[in-house]
């Protein structure tokens, strides 16, 4: 009996939320409905002019975490925060919602811990802007044995390939999990850090157990258009998912192939959608569904949370999973 049923690893960073009108997201030079990275100066000086601030623990597989700890499993998320106040409350929060943390915050150095500094505008926009700190220092002495190697299922955040730290974290976690007889697979991150990383993601889709990405991203991974892109997916992955942004979600295994239909709504806000149709994906995966229900509960799991403001489940997903006749 394995200790976790999921363990994800990636980036640990603090959403910081503040209410902007036009007006002050022009005076501060912000580039508005968009997410881009800022330096520590630039984000201290954001992070200073938000006065009614109101913080979430964030980062894209940290919410997918999240998401699986409201669907009951037992969960641990491998992340690095400062021994400042966002890190004690980013590790503090995760405990509180179900999901071990088992890094404790680091004393000394001079990174801060991470924060998305994102302004929500009247219509709704937001934007975001991330500075990275000690999240990005993530590296293989984070990864414990005692948490990788007792996972069920390991899920990778691709933006850690960013630094060759988290790089070495990523590949020993999923060496420690594989060894120890669990499944291991990777979130894409987006089309750029593909771009970025093309000939790593390349061998380690055919070194994973499943592979989760968007058309954009599949398409840039194999740099030819969506159908072909996911015929030679499927010849190198074990499963392949494919998200289309309202459109049918593509499910690939060996010669099977899903396609599971989307109930378009209208977003409230957007963010984490893709983080929350990988909890219901991983899920139905984690419980031995087939591929269709576990996509049609990764597609009830990202309407939830496109149905109000935040990246994390509001509502009991396991309920809205029975509503749905899919338990």
């Amino acid at each position: 009996m394995k200790t976790y049923d999921v363990v994800g690893i990636g980036n640990a960073i603090v959403d910081v939320f503040n209410q902007a009108d036009d007006s002050f997201i022009e005076m501060m030079g912000i580039e508005k409905g968009i997410m881009q990275l800022v330096e520590r100066e630039r984000g201290e000086i954001l992070y200073a002019a938000m006065k009614e601030r109101v913080q979430a623990p964030g980062g894209s597989v940290a919410n997918t975490i999240a998401g699986l700890g409201n669907l009951g499993l037992r969960t641990a998320f491998i992340g690095r925060v400062h021994d400042d106040a966002l890190g004690r409350f980013y590790a503090k929060s995760m405990a509180e919602s179900g999901t071990a943390f088992p890094n404790p915050p680091v004393p000394g150095g001079e990174l801060p811990t991470s924060r998305s500094m994102i302004f929500v505008s009247p219509d709704g926009e937001r934007s975001m802007n991330t500075y990275l700190g000690i999240s990005s220092e993530l590296g293989p002495d984070d990864v414990s044995d005692a948490v990788a190697g007792e996972a069920v299922l390991l899920f990778l955040e691709g933006y850690l390939y960013d630094k060759p730290k988290g790089k070495q974290a990523f590949e020993r976690a999923a060496k420690l999990c594989r060894d120890a007889g669990g499944k291991a697979g990777i979130a894409l991150s987006d089309p750029f850090c593909v771009d970025r990383h093309r000939d790593d993601f390349r061998r380690l889709v055919k070194d994973l157990d499943y592979v989760i990405g968007n058309e954009h991203e599949w398409s840039s991974l194999y740099q030819t258009d969506l159908s072909a892109a996911l015929e030679q997916a499927a010849r190198d992955a074990g499963v392949v998912v494919c998200t289309r942004s309202g459109d049918e979600v593509i499910l690939v295994r060996g010669e099977e192939m899903v396609t599971v239909p989307v109930n378009r709504v209208v977003p409230v806000d957007a963010t984490g959608a893709g983080d929350q149709f990988a909890a219901g994906f991983l899920y139905g995966f984690a419980t031995g569904q087939s591929l269709a229900v576990a996509g049609r509960m990764g597609c009830v799991a990202a309407a939830e949370v496109i149905s109000h403001f935040g990246a994390r489940p509001e509502t009991d997903l396991k309920a809205l999973f029975r509503k749905e006749g899919l338990i």
